[in-house]
């Protein structure tokens, strides 16, 4: 079953990507419009023992302000927030950012099922999952969790994904309303700006 999106208002988008993830971000984020109208929220796996230079590079290719997550900082629209390194992303029901050193989930910190998880919790409904390239299980569980809170979920087509193992984890469940490749990933998003002509 699909939902159409022009009759739902959602809220905020949640994003988990892990091997292959810089290239992925890149296709989904390059041509969003500036007035995109709602927070993008990322877990990227990343070297818990290096800084994360994500944000700035994906600073360079939109038009959305990116920047790694602060612990206690209000969420806003039209941001796009990437969780540090060695720190889970857990988003609050008063929509602000809650960062923990919490043992690992999936072997994983940051965790995408724990960003998923709290992010259903923060927007019930009004959430969008998606769960792009990656070679671990992180996210199936969260993609589920997204699901039963009446949240829309979506996968990278596991047959176009650089690392297939994530996405396919996740269409695994039964809980992934849309399968997509990265550019049709975009065009949905940049529908909900409702600019379609910027999906050409």
């Amino acid at each position: 079953m699909t939902t159409n999106i022009k009759e739902k208002k959602y809220e905020a988008v949640a994003i988990g990507v892990s091997a292959g993830g810089l290239k992925a971000l890149i296709k989904v984020f390059s041509n969003l419009p500036a007035d995109f109208p709602i927070p993008i929220i990322v877990t990227q796996h990343l070297n818990p023992s290096e800084d994360s230079y994500l944000a700035e590079i994906l600073n360079r290719i939109t038009l959305l302000p990116v920047k790694e997550a602060m612990d206690k900082e209000k969420i806003k629209p039209g941001n796009i927030y990437i969780a540090p390194p060695n720190y889970h992303l857990l988003l609050e029901r008063n929509e602000t950012i809650s960062l923990s050193n919490d043992e690992k989930v999936n072997y994983s910190r940051p965790s995408i099922d724990a960003m998923f998880e709290s992010a259903a919790y923060a927007w019930s409904g009004n959430l969008i999952g998606i769960i792009l390239t990656g070679a671990s299980i992180d996210g199936a569980n969260g993609i589920r969790v997204i699901k039963n809170f009446g949240g829309l979920t979506i996968a990278e087509d596991p047959k176009a994904a650089e690392y297939p193992m994530m996405p396919k984890t996740a269409v695994d469940t039964g809980a992934v309303d849309k399968i997509l490749t990265l550019s049709e990933i975009n065009k949905f998003l940049i529908n909900l700006s409702g600019v379609d002509k910027r999906a050409e």
